[in-house]
C-alpha cells in the first residue's frame, strides 16, 4: 500500500482498490462508502479495503471534491460526453492513469506523479490535447483541474446548459397556474391581502379542475409559494406602483441618442401644481403643456390653461416656432443679443431675433407625445403635416418612452410652483391647510412669469444631463450654451431659399455663413471653436460647408 498518510482515510480522499478509482463518501465506524466516477457506491470494511493489494490513496481530501455525476443524467448528450472526456484528462493528470485503464497498465512517464510536477503534468496534458486537435492551453488545463478538485465532474459541466432549481419546487404546476392567474387579475384591480388570493385560486381550481380534485396547499406553504411567483409585482402594494410596472416594456429596449436641435422634441401636459384664480374669483387647478427638445434639454415652448385641448397643443408648436419677444419690465440680459446664442448670425434668417429674449427657436422635425386627446386629435396632426413634423405617438400607458418631458415637467414643480402662494404640493400627503384661502395669483400671471422665468432661470441652468453627445468636450453646460454648440457641431448651414412662410427646422435655427471646403484629418475639424462630431475621416476626404 502507497499512501501519503498510511492508515488514515479522510472524507473527500481518491483511492484505487480493485483496479478501479474511487472517492471516499463516507465513513462510519470500520466501514469506509466510495463512490465511482459515475456516482455508483459501495460499502467496504477498511481492513478489507487497505489490505488489497493495489489499494492506495491517490489524493487528499483538501483537494478533491465531491461532485455528483447524476447531474450529466439530465443534461443533452454533448455536454455530458464533453464533461466526462475532461475528466478522464483529468484523472490521468492528476494520478497517471485514467479512471478506466485496465489492471497492469504503467503510467505514462509525463504523467507520473512521483516524477513530475503539477505544472509539468499540466504543459504535458496541454500538449496531448493539441495534438488532437483540441484548441487549449496549460492555462486552460490548470483552470479545469482547479474546478474539477472543487466541484468534482459538475464543475467541469457548462453549467450555461445545466439545469437550475424551480423556482416553485415540487408544488402543483395546477395551483402554480391558478395562483398565476390570481397575480394577473390583481394588476388593475384594487390591492387586497393574501387572504383573498387564497380564496380567489381556490376558486380558480374549483372552476377548472372540480371541487375537491386539486388539493390546496397549507396556509403557509401557500404564503411561501405567493411571496416567490409575486415578487417584484407589488399585489398587496401600491396599486399605482402595480399598474406602472406592468406597462414598462419588454427589454431589451432603448432610448434615442440625439445630438442635432429638433431632431426629436417631446410634448405632454400635466396638472400645475399651484391653486389659481379663475374667472369670477374662484380657486382652480391649470395644466401646464410643455415642448423640450432632446439635445439641448430646452423648453421651446410652455403654456397654462385651464385644459389642454388640441387648439392648445397647436398653440404650443407655434411658439416654439416664433421669437420670444422681451416684455416690459424684463432686465436687458434677458435678451438675446445679451445671451451665448449667436444672435448675429441668426438675426440675418430673422430679422424679429433682433428684440427677441434668449429663447432658441425650433422647428421640431419629429415630435413624440402620448395618446392624450389633445395630442391625436386631428387639429394637432394637421397642424404637424402643414409643418411636415413626423408625428410619433407612445405605445398605450408608456410614460416610459418619453422620460424627459416626464422629468422636465416635474422640475417645473419643484423649482418654480413651489415659490407661488397657493403651492398644492405633488401628492394629498404634503398638501397644507387652507391653500384655497391664500393669495392667488391669476392664470396670466401664472403665464408671463413663466415665460420670465423660463428665459431667466431655466435656460441658464447648469447640468451635466443636458447636451449627452457632446460630453466628451464639455461635462457640464448650461441649456442654451448646449443649444448653441450643438448648432456647430451637427454641421448645420443655411440651406436653399424657400417660399416666404416655408422655412424648416434646418433654416430657422442654422447658422449662416459662407460655403466653403474644410479638408478632414485624422482628428477632424472644427466650426469655429467648436470640434464637429461623428464624421467619417478619410485621407483627402473634402467636407463641403
Amino acid at each position: 500500500m502507497t499512501s501519503a498518510r498510511p492508515g488514515r482515510l479522510r472524507l473527500g480522499d481518491r483511492v484505487r482498490f480493485q483496479g478501479h478509482t474511487y472517492t471516499v463518501v463516507g465513513l462510519t465506524g470500520m466501514r469506509v462508502r466510495l463512490a465511482d466516477t459515475h456516482g455508483t457506491g459501495m460499502l467496504v470494511d477498511q481492513v478489507h479495503l487497505q489490505s488489497a493489494e493495489d489499494f492506495a490513496v491517490l489524493g487528499a481530501g483538501n483537494r478533491t471534491a465531491l461532485g455528483s455525476a447524476a447531474l450529466l443524467e439530465r443534461l443533452p448528450g454533448p455536454v455530458a460526453a464533453r464533461a466526462l472526456w475532461w475528466q478522464r484528462h483529468l484523472v490521468e493528470l492528476l494520478t497517471g492513469l485514467p479512471p478506466d485503464a485496465p489492471a497492469g497498465v504503467r503510467v505514462k512517464p509525463e504523467y507520473d506523479p512521483a516524477c513530475r510536477s503539477l505544472a509539468q503534468r499540466e504543459r504535458a496534458k496541454a500538449a496531448e490535447l493539441v495534438a488532437l486537435g483540441e484548441e487549449v492551453t496549460a492555462r486552460t488545463v490548470k483552470r479545469k483541474r482547479q474546478q474539477y478538485e472543487a466541484g468534482g465532474i459538475a464543475a467541469v459541466v457548462d453549467h450555461r446548459l445545466a439545469p437550475h432549481a424551480s423556482l416553485v419546487g415540487r408544488a402543483d404546476s395546477r395551483v402554480v397556474a391558478a395562483i398565476r392567474q390570481t397575480i394577473g387579475e390583481s394588476v388593475p384591480a384594487s390591492t387586497r391581502t393574501i387572504e383573498h388570493a387564497r380564496w380567489r385560486t381556490e376558486r380558480i381550481l374549483e372552476a377548472e379542475h372540480g371541487l375537491g380534485v386539486v388539493e390546496m396547499p397549507s396556509r403557509p406553504t401557500f404564503y411561501r409559494l405567493f411571496d416567490k411567483l409575486s415578487h417584484g409585482v407589488h399585489v398587496t402594494g401600491s396599486a399605482r406602483t402595480r399598474r406602472s410596472l406592468a406597462d414598462q416594456p419588454e427589454g431589451p429596449f432603448r432610448y434615442e441618442s440625439v445630438a442635432a436641435p429638433s431632431e426629436l422634441m417631446q410634448i405632454d401636459s400635466t396638472p400645475l401644481d399651484v391653486l389659481v384664480r379663475l374667472d369670477h374669483g374662484v380657486p382652480g387647478r391649470v395644466e401646464l403643456c410643455a415642448l423640450i427638445d432632446l439635445a439641448t434639454r430646452t423648453v421651446a415652448a410652455a403654456v397654462v390653461r385651464p385644459t389642454t385641448k388640441s387648439v392648445d397643443a397647436s398653440l404650443l408648436l407655434a411658439r416654439a416656432l416664433t421669437p420670444e419677444p422681451m416684455r416690459p419690465g424684463w432686465v436687458q440680459a434677458l435678451a438675446m443679443s445679451r445671451s451665448v446664442l449667436p444672435h448675429r448670425r441668426l438675426l440675418t434668417l430673422d430679422e424679429r431675433l433682433e428684440h427677441a429674449a434668449a429663447r432658441p427657436v425650433i422647428i421640431p422635425e419629429t415630435i413624440v407625445c402620448d395618446r392624450g386627446k389633445a395630442f391625436i386629435s386631428d387639429n394637432f396632426r394637421s397642424a404637424c403635416r402643414t409643418l411636415e413634423i413626423t408625428f410619433q405617438p407612445c405605445h398605450p400607458r408608456s410614460p416610459a418612452e418619453k422620460p424627459h418631458i416626464e422629468r422636465t415637467l416635474e422640475s417645473v414643480a419643484s423649482l418654480f410652483c413651489q415659490f407661488f402662494p397657493g403651492y398644492l404640493g405633488r401628492t394629498a400627503e404634503h398638501r397644507g391647510r387652507d391653500v384655497e384661502d391664500e393669495p392667488l395669483w391669476s392664470m396670466l400671471e401664472i403665464q408671463e412669469f413663466l415665460d420670465e422665468w423660463l428665459v431667466a432661470k431655466f435656460t441658464d441652468r447648469r447640468s451635466s444631463d443636458t447636451c449627452s453627445e457632446l460630453r466628451r468636450f464639455i461635462d457640464y453646460m448650461s441649456v442654451t450654451a448646449c443649444w448653441g454648440r450643438c448648432c456647430s457641431s451637427s454641421g448645420w448651414s443655411h440651406g436653399p431659399a424657400r417660399p416666404p412662410g416655408r422655412w424648416t427646422g434646418r433654416e430657422v435655427v442654422s447658422e449662416a455663413g459662407p460655403r466653403r471646403c474644410s479638408r478632414v484629418g485624422d482628428a477632424g475639424f472644427e466650426v469655429g471653436d467648436t470640434p464637429v462630431l461623428e464624421v467619417e475621416v478619410g485621407a483627402g476626404c473634402l467636407w463641403p460647408w
